[in-house]
């Protein structure tokens, strides 16, 4: 099984990256065949936003040199993609409104349909639902198997994880991936 993880968070050791470190860990746990687990903070990488040439449509790719075709690449090989973004102004954060925009070269031979993806919003205090909404419109655009929705809230950075709820929510997402998950005999 391979995952891919991408945080859209500026905060190193944030809220985001702590609930994606944690489905590491939880999946990590289990006794899973063949299991890679990739983490990208594409906050740290170069991420541009979609240009709108239209290039893509001709090319099958995007044409933008920057280390989006890392992270697609990693997208289209993954069993399930995990996708982090902190809560601005209640919607995802700039780094990963570009890496859906850019997703656009993905989606004209639906190359994500079918894939599984888990959502993860944290915040301070409010705003994680448009967050997830959004993340859910891109999902649907590309045809994708959402798989669950985490909604993580704590005003202090790095402290997500002290709520048990959210720690059941990861529990209970990672064995929703039952069904996608090849356990070694």
């Amino acid at each position: 099984m391979k995952i891919v993880s991408i945080c859209g968070s500026q905060r190193k050791h944030g809220n985001t990256e702590k609930i994606l470190k944690e489905f590491q860990k939880q999946f990590e746990s289990l006794n899973i065949q063949d299991f890679k687990y990739k983490f990208f903070n594409i906050a740290e990488m170069n991420v541009y936003p979609c240009s709108a040439c239209q290039k893509c449509t001709k090319k099958d790719n995007c044409i933008i040199q920057d280390d989006f075709g890392k992270v697609a690449l990693k997208m289209l090989q993954s069993d399930l993609i995990i996708i982090g973004s902190p809560v601005y102004f209640s919607d995802v954060s700039a780094q990963i409104k570009a890496l859906f925009d850019r997703t656009y070269s993905l989606w004209h031979k639906k190359m994500l349909k079918g894939k599984n993806v888990i959502f993860v919003a944290a915040c301070a205090e409010y705003g994680t639902g448009h967050t997830i909404d959004t993340m859910r419109h891109w999902a649907r655009d590309h045809e994708m198997n959402i798989i669950a929705t985490i909604e993580g809230v704590s005003e202090k950075k790095g402290h997500v994880l002290d709520n048990e709820m959210t720690l059941k929510t990861i529990s209970d997402a990672v064995r929703a991936c039952e069904g996608i998950i090849t356990p070694n005999q």
